[in-house]
C-alpha cells in the first residue's frame, strides 16, 4: 500500500507535455492581450477628426497675425531690394540725408500712401510712389552748380526774414538743387548747390577735411603773435578750432589776407578776427576744395566739369 501512495504524489506533480505546452500558449497570450491594447489604443485617438482639428491650424492663423502687425509695408518693399528712405529722398534733392532723417521722423512722407516714420524703411524708387507732404518728389538727374554767390544773399533755399536767396540766382535749372555748405549774407565767393546728397553729406562732414580758400581785408593789420594765435588753432565760444593756414596779400591800408579753413563754423573767419581786434570788412571765397572760377563774376553760375566731379570724389 505505501508505495501505492508514492507513486500516486508523482503522479499528482506530472502533467503531460502536451497539457503544459498549451497552458504556456494561454498564458503568453493572456500577457500579451495588454500590451496589443495598450500599443492600438493611441490610434484612434490620432485618427479621431475633434483632435486633428485643434492644435495644427490653431497655431497657424496666430503666428500669420504676428507678422502682420509687425512688418510695416515699407520695409516688406525694401526687402524686395529696394533703398533706404532717406537716402532716396537726398538723392532726389529733398535735403541732405540727415535733414531727410528728420522729415522722416516728423511724419511728412509717404510711401504708396501711407505715412512712415521709421528710419529704417525702405522703398523702390521705380515702382514706390514716394511723396513729401503729399507731393511726389522728382526722380531727377544729379547736377552739380558752382556759384560766385554775391553780397546780399542768404544761402538757403527759403528765407523766413523774407531776404532774397541764392535760389534766385539759378535762372533755367528746373532740378530741386541745395547748398553745401555756407556763407553769410556779407560773405561772396563760390558756393557749390547740387541735388546730389551723398555728396553734400560727404563734403558738409565734420571729418571730411575739405580745404576752403578765403581773401579776407580786416581792420587794420594784425600783429604777428596775433595771427599766430589764430593759426595754431584758435579757441572759439568755449571750442577748440582746427589749426588753419594764413597768409598776408596785401599790406597797405586795412590789409587783405589768404585764409585756408578745414572746417565750417558759422561765421568763423569773422569771429575770428573781431575776438582778436581787427574786426573782417570784406571776405570772399576763392577756392572750394579743388573747385575755382575766377571766370566767374558775381552772380554767375556753371555746371561743374566730369573732371571737377572726379577730383570732388577723391577728397
Amino acid at each position: 500500500m505505501v508505495p501505492m501512495l508514492g507513486t500516486g504524489r508523482k503522479l499528482a506533480k506530472r502533467r503531460p507535455a502536451g497539457t503544459r505546452g498549451a497552458a504556456r500558449t494561454k498564458l503568453a497570450k493572456k500577457n500579451a492581450e495588454p500590451g496589443a491594447r495598450k500599443a492600438t489604443a493611441p490610434k484612434p485617438a490620432r485618427a479621431t477628426p475633434g483632435a486633428h482639428a485643434s492644435s495644427p491650424p490653431a497655431a497657424r492663423p496666430r503666428r500669420t497675425r504676428t507678422t502682420r502687425t509687425s512688418e510695416p509695408q515699407p520695409a516688406k518693399a525694401g526687402e524686395r531690394g529696394g533703398e533706404r528712405l532717406q537716402k532716396i529722398l537726398a538723392a532726389a534733392g529733398v535735403a541732405s540725408r540727415r535733414a531727410c532723417e528728420k522729415i522722416i521722423l516728423e511724419g511728412r512722407v509717404q510711401v504708396n500712401g501711407e505715412t512712415v516714420e521709421n528710419l529704417g524703411a525702405k522703398a523702390d524708387p521705380r515702382r514706390d510712389e514716394i511723396t513729401v507732404d503729399l507731393r511726389p518728389i522728382q526722380k531727377e538727374r544729379p547736377v552739380h552748380i558752382l556759384l560766385n554767390k554775391p553780397k546780399g544773399y542768404v544761402t538757403t533755399v527759403r528765407d523766413t526774414e523774407g531776404r532774397p536767396t541764392v535760389m534766385a540766382l539759378l535762372k533755367g535749372i528746373s532740378e530741386r538743387v541745395y547748398p553745401v555748405g555756407r556763407l553769410d549774407f556779407n560773405s561772396e565767393g563760390l558756393l557749390l548747390l547740387t541735388n546730389d546728397g551723398e555728396m553734400a553729406r560727404r563734403l558738409t562732414s565734420p571729418d571730411s577735411g575739405v580745404p576752403k580758400v578765403y581773401l579776407v581785408k580786416v581792420h587794420r593789420m594784425p600783429s604777428s603773435e596775433a595771427l599766430g594765435e589764430l593759426t595754431k588753432g584758435f579757441r572759439l565760444d568755449g571750442v577748440r578750432l582746427k589749426p588753419c593756414q594764413i597768409e598776408m596779400v596785401d599790406r597797405r591800408g586795412n590789409p587783405w589776407l589768404r585764409v585756408v579753413l578745414t572746417e565750417g563754423k558759422n561765421q568763423q573767419i569773422r569771429k575770428m578776427f573781431a575776438a582778436i581786434g581787427h574786426p573782417v570788412h570784406k571776405l570772399k571765397r576763392v577756392q572750394y576744395g579743388p573747385l575755382t572760377a575766377p571766370e566767374l563774376k558775381p552772380g554767375e553760375w556753371r555746371l561743374l566739369a566730369p573732371a571737377e566731379l572726379r577730383a570732388l570724389g577723391n577728397l
